[in-house]
């Protein structure tokens, strides 16, 4: 019979996403063995990181502070606004593009049969927002999956309300791709939403 903490920190570990019991398991043995300082410093960082880390007023991001470092910046064009569905998104945008506008964190996505709806992502934050009259252009950059998309329509007609122009990240045939590897679904949605080449 193992020990009753050894339980509970195995149990712990299995809180994180993709950690069976096999591999909760194997990471509790782990710091138990040969990385109990290591083990330290991450039950530290993480019971301050639930203590101080909240969300920022104006975009729902994580953040320390009320207002986040991106909303607070003075460098950033407000007439532009993102919206994506978590703080990872945000990062792979903010990284991959030279997207200098704000954004707007859903922390989700609609999905009524999850009991998450409008409320939850905040939408009326991101009304009163889009109420003030900064914002010109609402970039949708949901998922291209079923709530995603539906996701996407929501955010595009609350754009409309509020006079603000909305607009949705192209998704298709990926950079360097061909087309015989390129799943149907993707190959279909490309083909359906092609558009004019530019002169």
């Amino acid at each position: 019979m193992s020990s009753r903490l050894l339980e509970q920190l195995i149990d712990a570990f299995r809180v994180l996403p993709g950690v069976g019991q096999k591999s909760a398991q194997r990471m509790a043995y782990h710091v138990l063995e040969r990385e109990r300082s290591g083990g330290q410093r991450l039950s530290d960082a993480l019971a301050e990181a639930i203590e101080k880390i909240g969300h920022c007023a104006r975009c729902r991001d994580f953040s320390e502070t009320e207002v986040c470092a991106t909303c607070a910046s003075g460098s950033r064009d407000a007439h532009l606004l993102c919206a994506v569905e978590s703080p990872a998104d945000r990062l792979a945008i903010e990284q991959a593009t030279g997207y200098r506008g704000l954004y707007f964190i859903l922390q989700g996505r609609l999905s009524p049969l999850d009991g998450i709806g409008p409320r939850e992502l905040g939408l009326d934050t991101l009304a009163t927002r889009l109420a003030e009259g900064e914002v010109q252009e609402l970039i949708i950059a949901t998922n291209p999956t079923v709530e995603g998309e539906a996701t996407a329509h929501y955010l595009a007609q609350l754009a409309r309300q509020h006079q603000v122009r909305p607009s949705r990240l192209a998704h298709g045939v990926p950079l360097g791709g061909e087309l015989e590897y390129v799943d149907r679904g993707t190959l279909s949605h490309a083909f359906g939403s092609r558009s004019e080449v530019p002169q």
